[in-house]
């Protein structure tokens, strides 16, 4: 079986970014490094995703059910949507994660593509068996999804310089464990995959 590559990008929504409901320091440093990778994967035919989190407006999630975030990232709102300077291309497979409103979806291993396939189900569909990831937020939604898929037995690499995490002491627990579970940490300029589509 060949091996194949692909690109996650994690949660790079409205609300996470600046001006947001949810927004994390650096989004803006976040965007630019990860457009560099997104032209890097498209030019090489690689698969990308782009997980979201995609709630319902009345989620155990939410501070306003009892759970421990303030609203965000509501499903069809200007808040959910993909940040405007995103570059990601019409065949970025987008994964929707959260939409349970007893789950919080952390991971995009939780999450579904459009046709409701799991996103498991679709890497191994294509033989993926190395994730590069960044996004948002380092120390949750990104740390799950890295370790998700390490679980899974992918390799992943996350993208160091193309990260944000919600405050800096969690989202320094959240690299060492990533790299002491076996993710490969580290800016990976002129990245070559090796999975054409």
């Amino acid at each position: 079986m060949a091996s194949h590559s692909a690109l996650l990008v994690v949660d790079v929504q409205n609300d996470f970014c600046t001006g947001g409901a949810l927004a994390v320091d650096n989004s803006a440093a976040v965007v630019a490094a990860l457009n560099r990778y997104i032209a890097e994967f498209a030019r090489a035919g690689a698969t990308i995703y782009a997980s979201r989190d995609w709630h319902p407006l009345q989620t155990s999630h939410f501070n306003t059910h009892g759970g421990p975030w303030p609203v965000h990232c509501v499903r069809e709102t200007a808040g959910a949507r993909f940040h405007p300077d995103l570059h990601l291309p019409p065949d970025t497979i987008v994964i929707s994660k959260g939409t349970d409103p007893a789950d919080a979806g952390y991971s995009a291993f939780d999450g579904t593509t459009a046709e409701g396939q799991r996103f498991l189900d679709e890497v191994r569909q294509r033989h993926i068996d190395h994730l590069y990831v960044g996004g948002i937020a380092t120390d949750y939604c990104v740390r799950h999804s890295v370790l998700d898929a390490l679980d899974a037995g992918l390799q992943v690499t996350v993208l160091d310089d193309a990260i944000a995490g919600v405050a800096p002491r969690s989202s320094a627990d959240a690299i060492d464990e990533m790299r002491r579970k076996g993710a490969d940490v580290g800016a990976r300029h002129g990245v070559r995959p090796d999975s054409p589509r």
